[in-house]
């Protein structure tokens, strides 16, 4: 038999009617229903190893052969140029929007 999900759902019958909060169900509903018990990151040990270790990020300063859109802030090779504004350069992808 089909279920049909748009008809109202009726509060279960009590002596007057209405529910209260000790009535209703203690179960986990929502993303805490479909987290299983080892999705915790509890067990998770980072490796000592790796915390001591640099990360050395080489910055290249913006080149004569870019631009930064004023719309999406992404720096963009000059053939994506759209159009000048007085705040900007505009993309052509922030130009089709």
């Amino acid at each position: 038999m089909a279920a049909d999900y748009d008809a109202p759902r009726n509060a279960p019958d009590t002596d007057d009617n209405t529910v209260s909060i000790d009535a209703r169900s203690t179960r986990a509903t929502g993303l805490a229903a479909d987290l299983d018990e080892g999705d915790n990151a509890d067990g998770f040990e980072l490796d000592a190893s790796i915390v001591d270790e640099a990360l050395d990020v080489v910055v290249l300063p913006m080149q004569d052969h870019e631009f930064t859109c004023v719309e999406c802030f992404l720096v963009r090779q000059r053939s994506l140029l759209d159009h000048e504004t007085k705040l900007g350069p505009i993309c052509m992808e922030c130009a089709a929007l």
